[in-house]
């Protein structure tokens, strides 16, 4: 029996093959007349790396011959109409961003994977961007991954196949490509990947994986094409609800700086990824969008503390937007259009609504207090009732600060913890409900930080001359309520629909957790009559 080899496997797009999947500017050299057991009708591209000495030769002056070089290849296989992609070393990246099926590796995956011999997964959250990866010792069901299917998009699951597939590999990984191990050799790879072909084609992972379908990718092209359409006009319009991340899991401990390129020679760095930054790039060359491809054609760039690129993604890539065409929700994460489920969307509606109230007690937000500290100070001076504790601090002596809220009243034996927060950006409204979260939770649990609230409102409560027992007497039996208050440009009348799709998942879960503390919650929108255009919000 000959050895296991490693292979990453891409399938090509339709109309895509080695003529037209390589990037314009590839470094890789065509090689097939050199490879005696390349399959018929494939052809070979190899990489020509010049060999150079490691940065740690010349550092300790080490008078010893010494040179390094990554090589690559990337062999194209026709298969059913089709092409694959096998990749070896660093070549992928010479593959064209757009010429290969994203879902190709993930539903392989799933349709191989035993569900209960799971080993690692890479999960996406898409309401803040948010990635992690999870490995187990022992190969177990999604469930010990704390994978939330309302909340969650797996991008990448590893684990050991069902016994039908052991004779071809044992364990496998899957993404936009796929990783296996196996002993097939060179005259056996067309059929190899011929086979895989037909699992990607195969719906098993809709019985394996249930939980996975309240979310799924977009495949047809007329509808990818008015998505992208509308991405073009928001980016245009400056939509506060277009929101730039990088689409990837970086290492946190190599300083890291941001840079744009493909709109011109200009480039500036920056210590974060900021969409203002992107569209100052644009700005500095003269540069307009004009269609999606722009976004495809221009570079978003990790640069290391002595200028040399780490890593580059696409634009399009690094955005995350929500977007509605004829009543089907749909959301843009790392380059794929992913459709959320109708009814999974009627579900949520209708358990939301219920708790977001009219506004019949807070202010307009108006130029003259236009952000949240000088809004809350202006709620709390014109009202007898309202407390301003924004600022404040309830953690227990050594943590990190946590606000008890932004402002107070008790009212029916109840206090009333009141957070605000300006947009229904996701990643501000993620801060916002932990915030409630998190303050409450502390304090049902922690003496201290009841003890640090009534002193807060010791002294705010003499200001105003109200009852102080009042105030106490909720906190002392644990009655608590929490509202939200978003200052939003959209109509209150439309309630829940007037949050990205994936706040409102954030949201339920909170509402639920919060039900079981037996604690109310509930959600009201604050007009804003603030041009939000002309100020700069960073997340």
């Amino acid at each position: 029996m000959g050895r296991n080899n490693n292979f990453s496997i891409y399938l090509l797009k339709e109309g895509y093959n080695s003529n037209n999947a390589l990037k314009d500017n590839h470094s890789l050299n065509n090689m097939s007349a050199n490879a005696s057991k390349l399959p018929h009708e494939a052809s070979l591209y190899m990489s020509n790396v010049e060999l150079k000495s490691p940065w740690w030769k010349e550092f300790w002056g080490i008078n010893h011959t010494l040179e390094q070089g990554l090589q690559g290849a990337i062999v194209f296989l026709p298969v059913e109409n089709r092409h694959f992609a096998v990749t070896f070393g660093h070549s992928y990246h010479n593959l064209k961003d757009d010429s290969y099926d994203y879902n190709f590796g993930l539903i392989t995956t799933l349709n191989c994977l035993d569900p209960n011999e799971l080993k690692s997964t890479d999960i996406l959250k898409p309401e803040r961007g948010k990635r992690e990866r999870i490995q187990i010792p022992v190969a177990s069901d999604l469930n010990y991954f704390d994978f939330n299917k309302d909340e969650s998009i797996i991008k990448k699951l590893t684990g050991i196949v069902k016994s039908e597939y052991k004779e071809l590999f044992k364990n496998i990984t899957g993404s936009s490509n796929l990783k296996v191990s196996s002993k097939i050799q060179a005259d056996e790879i067309l059929d190899f990947c011929k086979t895989l072909y037909e699992i990607y084609n195969k719906e098993d992972y809709l019985t394996s994986f249930p939980d996975l379908q309240n979310i799924t990718p977009v495949k047809d092209p007329s509808v990818k094409h008015i998505l992208n359409a509308k991405l073009v006009e928001a980016f245009n319009s400056d939509d506060v609800n277009l929101v730039l991340t990088i689409p990837d899991i970086i290492d946190p401990s190599i300083a890291t700086l941001i840079s744009y390129s493909g709109a011109g020679r200009i480039q500036k760095e920056y210590d974060d990824v900021f969409i203002a930054h992107y569209r100052e790039h644009l700005r500095d060359n003269s540069t307009h969008i004009e269609s999606v491809s722009d976004f495809k054609n221009h570079k978003m760039l990790l640069v290391d503390e002595n200028n040399a690129i780490k890593n580059t993604f696409p634009i399009f890539k690094c955005f995350i937007f929500d977007s509605i065409i004829d009543n089907e929700y749909f959301h843009l994460c790392e380059g794929e259009w992913y459709q959320i489920k109708n009814d999974f969307k009627e579900q949520l509606k209708e358990e939301l609504n219920s708790i977001f109230t009219n506004n019949t007690n807070f202010p307009e937000c108006n130029e003259e207090y236009k952000d949240e500290g000088a809004y809350n100070e202006h709620t709390s001076n014109n009202s007898s009732n309202f407390i301003c504790l924004d600022k404040t601090n309830i953690a227990p002596t050594g943590q990190t600060q946590i606000e008890p809220c932004d402002l107070y009243y008790a009212q029916n034996e109840t206090a009333h913890l009141m957070h605000i927060k300006i947009s229904t950006r996701s990643s501000s409204l993620s801060h916002l409900f932990n915030q409630g979260a998190n303050s409450v939770e502390l304090l049902r649990v922690e003496i201290e930080s009841k003890r640090k609230l009534k002193e807060l409102l010791e002294q705010k409560a003499s200001e105003k001359s109200l009852n102080i027992q009042e105030l106490y007497n909720p906190i002392d039996n644990d009655k608590f309520s929490i509202i939200y208050g978003i200052i939003t440009l959209k109509s209150e009348t439309l309630k829940s629909d007037a949050l990205p799709f994936f706040s409102r998942i954030s949201l339920r879960r909170h509402v639920r957790s919060f039900k079981l503390m037996g604690i109310k919650c509930s959600v009201i929108l604050i007009k804003d009559n603030v041009d939000r255009k002309r100020i700069e919000m960073v997340e």
